[in-house]
């Protein structure tokens, strides 16, 4: 069962969130990081991405950048732009993209349930990035930044978020890329309902934030073996995440663009992949996956529909049933050579928030061949995998929105 907790969060006032809060670390490089942060020191970046407060092109991993990470938290702290609430809360997230919300709650989620697989991921993770953030929690001794949990629907926990979420919420904004960001602090009255409806669901699974939860369960392990009287219930044995139900979730395509056909020409091309597909011209009008087993390919400024043959699937394989699989086995792997998704410098891939507008650029630029579109998973799909003990292949899933950095910190001192 899934144990999780209330905590005291580490917050800006009201009147500071929007100054402080800030995309999440990963999806921005360090002069993107820089720019956004420009003229703004309350910037979250300045803990999160520290390289930005020296010059260009210094390494990121290098030991003063995270120093420079343990210094800004504290100066955040002492300058008021984060203060800790007194008494432990759990808290309420909503995102809003395209007229749609999301509602999360905030929770404190448990090392022990991440070790034992109580916490499942569907995602394999590089040791770098985790020891990354390895040193970034141990540093600051706090999770930054939050995982992004989904669970099972809870009709408990439904109700708790309607009740929570009908009164005025704390943080109430919309950020730069037009999505909107709404933050509840609960009152302690409903804390022990949380605690129990959570006690009732029997797993917890990653959406995003692989990395994240890795180094955070990882670090609250090694502080447990450290503690020669160690308890079990110290700070450190819990990590920060938002835990979505998963209905409320909605993962979006994520595409592919190549930069050549492997030596054949475009009829050529199409040919192969009439062996295992059907293939029809949609023209030049863009043409978006209707539904599983259907693709959309741009080729030479036309757009075709690709709808995969009876057998080329097993509906019964978590893994081959998916598209990813499907496109990568028979058209990346089989006609193109393309083998490992992770390092061929051929391939590239498109989170679709860009559009599949981006697709078509990136072809008739010139610097890509071909664009691939694929129906995007879901969120079933995801906790199948899950829940089997497989892994999905590589660029397979994109959450959005992602979750703002700096609405809370949890703390790992007790």
């Amino acid at each position: 069962m899934a144990k999780v907790k209330p905590f005291r969060g580490i917050r800006p006032p009201r009147h500071l969130v929007e100054e402080v809060a800030s995309r999440p670390y990963d999806v921005l490089n360090s002069e993107e990081a820089r720019q956004e942060a420009d003229g703004n020191p309350k910037s979250l970046y300045h803990i999160i991405k520290p390289e930005i407060d020296f010059p260009a092109g210094t390494d990121e991993h290098a030991p003063e950048v995270y120093d420079k990470a343990v210094e800004n938290f504290k100066a955040f702290r002492s300058n008021g732009w984060l203060a800790q609430d007194d008494t432990e809360h759990y808290y309420i997230y909503a995102q809003t993209m395209n007229g749609r919300t999301q509602y999360g709650i905030v929770v404190a989620a448990n090392v022990a349930d991440y070790m034992e697989g109580r916490i499942k991921k569907h995602e394999l993770t590089r040791r770098d990035k985790e020891e990354d953030r390895m040193k970034h929690v141990r540093i600051n001794n706090a999770n930054v930044e939050p995982v992004f949990f989904a669970f099972p629907d809870d009709a408990d926990l439904e109700a708790v978020i309607r009740e929570v979420t009908a009164g005025e919420p704390e943080y109430d904004f919309v950020a730069s890329d037009g999505f909107g960001h709404h933050f509840w602090v609960v009152d302690d009255a409903l804390t022990e309902r949380i605690t129990r409806a959570f006690e009732a669901i029997p797993y917890l699974y990653i959406a995003d934030g692989h990395h994240r939860s890795a180094a955070a369960a990882l670090v609250g392990n090694e502080k447990a073996q450290l503690n020669p009287e160690h308890r079990g219930d110290e700070e450190y044995n819990y990590f920060l995440a938002v835990a979505f139900p998963a209905s409320h979730l909605n993962i979006i395509d994520y595409n592919r663009v190549v930069k050549d056909l492997n030596g054949l020409t475009p009829q050529e091309f199409l040919t192969r992949i009439e062996q295992n597909f059907i293939v029809e011209d949609k023209g030049t009008e863009i043409y978006s996956p209707a539904a599983l087993h259907n693709f959309a390919l741009y080729l030479d400024g036309r757009w075709y529909s690709l709808t995969a043959r009876p057998g080329t699937y097993d509906d019964n394989d978590p893994i081959g049933v998916l598209d990813v699989t499907i496109s990568s086995d028979l058209i990346l792997r089989d006609i193109i050579g393309i083998t490992d998704l992770r390092s061929d410098k051929r391939i590239d891939f498109v989170g679709g928030i860009r559009g599949l507008g981006e697709l078509k650029r990136r072809v008739d630029s010139g610097e890509m061949a071909f664009a691939l579109a694929l129906y995007p998973v879901s969120m079933k799909q995801l906790m199948d995998i899950a829940d089997s003990g497989n892994i999905m292949p590589p660029k397979t899933t994109w959450f959005e929105p992602k979750l703002r950095s700096g609405l809370v910190i949890h703390s790992l001192e007790d």
